[in-house]
């Protein structure tokens, strides 16, 4: 009989906790909506875009034209600081392919998808 006592004193105790546990959950949850969003805020997509182009041509890497796409999407037009030539990019949350890239239907299909009114010139082939 004792051993069914301390049983039930166990799982009460635990319920308890688990109770506590929740409601401080349902704290930070609402501290976090209150703050006007979640703790760790996305990077605003400009800024996202530009580390992209600097990782992936350096540290003279600018962006020189863009304008958003669809969702979170950027497209626009990057090139190296002293340099007149530019290249086109669609810049997404964790990629971004230049119109140079070795795979240009990919590019033209993210492209589409992402950026449809999006001024683009294709690049010229000499041969």
């Amino acid at each position: 009989m004792a051993r069914r006592l301390n049983m039930q004193r166990l799982i009460r105790v635990l319920i308890s906790v688990l109770g506590v546990a929740v409601l401080a959950l349902g704290g930070v949850c609402l501290w976090a909506v209150t703050r006007g969003g979640p703790p760790m805020a996305q990077t605003p997509a400009p800024e996202r875009a530009l580390q992209q182009v600097r990782e992936q041509m350096g540290r003279a890497g600018e962006l020189r034209y863009f304008e958003a796409g669809e969702g979170r999407a950027l497209c626009g037009y990057a090139g190296l600081k002293g340099q007149a030539r530019a290249v086109a990019f669609v810049s997404r949350p964790n990629r971004i392919l230049f119109s140079d890239d070795p795979l240009p239907g990919e590019f033209r299909e993210m492209r589409q998808r992402f950026c449809p009114g999006f001024a683009f010139v294709e690049p010229r082939v000499t041969p």
